[in-house]
């Protein structure tokens, strides 16, 4: 993806906050990398964005998920976009303001997740309450099977050899009772899994960027143009779905993509009441 660049005048290619923003997740990922390898220590873990009601949960999580990824190319595909489109809101903007903006929407997509993460508890809860009323070991792997996305690999492992045991006694009332304990334990599970990186803020980038320049000429894979607004237009409706789809396998927190986008979209709107020479 490149695209033709709206360029004022003293236009600043690297400015300092986009500087300072591919500096600081760069080293963070570097952090990771280095304190997991030598001491067995993640920052992903520590500092990643938990459920407020799991009891790895602090605060201070909303802001520092935003500078953690999952692996170099979340990074750099993250970065890559930062660096594209917010060189130019900066410039435009100012500093002050582009950073006010970007921790705004980073912070907003956190909201709209952990939104979007309540509802799925709550979803679980029902489905758990159903499978309580009459446990049985094919409803067990069914409803394992569905959420398997949540559990990790030292629990499965765990699960695994509980199902081995009870297939040799599906009627013994005790292993019946624990499988009902092992889905309640899925909502914690749930509530453990931390959300990291900048993607909500870079989305949010990006609906400013077809916002405010909706005419510039994006090119996707180097080839393909496409005006930035319909390709914000295209993202969002790509986030919707995927979101909605609920796909097992899918570890991608789309709902905050899409809060970044929809706390952007507020943001720019409220301050195009005050100030209607830099916002449409």
């Amino acid at each position: 993806m490149s695209f033709q660049q709206y360029q004022p005048s003293s236009f600043n290619f690297l400015p300092v906050v986009v500087k300072n923003l591919l500096i600081i997740n760069g080293i963070m990922l570097l952090a990771e990398f280095v304190f997991e390898k030598q001491l067995g220590y993640s920052f992903n873990q520590e500092f990643g964005l938990y459920y407020p009601l799991s009891q790895l949960f602090n605060p201070y999580q909303y802001l520092t998920h935003l500078f953690l990824h999952g692996g170099f190319w979340h990074l750099l595909f993250n970065m890559w976009l930062l660096w594209m489109m917010g060189t130019t809101l900066e410039n435009y903007w100012g500093s002050a303001r582009f950073l006010s903006y970007y921790l705004a929407t980073g912070l907003g997509a956190a909201v709209i997740h952990n939104l979007s993460t309540w509802y799925e508890i709550n979803q679980l809860t029902a489905e758990i309450q159903t499978y309580a009323q009459s446990p049985n070991i094919m409803d067990f792997l069914a409803l394992m099977k569905g959420h398997l996305r949540y559990i990790s690999g030292s629990s499965l492992d765990e699960i695994n050899a509980f199902v081995n045991v009870w297939e040799m006694s599906p009627d013994d009332q005790m292993l019946v009772n624990q499988s009902v304990n092992w889905a309640n334990q899925l909502i914690e599970y749930k509530m453990d899994i931390p959300v990291i990186g900048a993607s909500g803020a870079v989305y949010g980038t990006l609906l400013a960027f077809g916002m405010l320049f909706p005419n510039s000429v994006i090119y996707l894979y180097f080839a393909i143009p496409i005006k930035a607004k319909y390709l914000v237009i295209l993202l969002g409706l790509i986030e919707l779905y995927a979101g909605f789809s609920n796909n097992p396998g899918d570890n991608v927190a789309h709902f905050a993509h899409l809060g970044g986008m929809l706390f952007g979209f507020f943001l720019i709107k409220f301050w195009n009441r005050t100030d209607r020479n830099r916002f449409y």
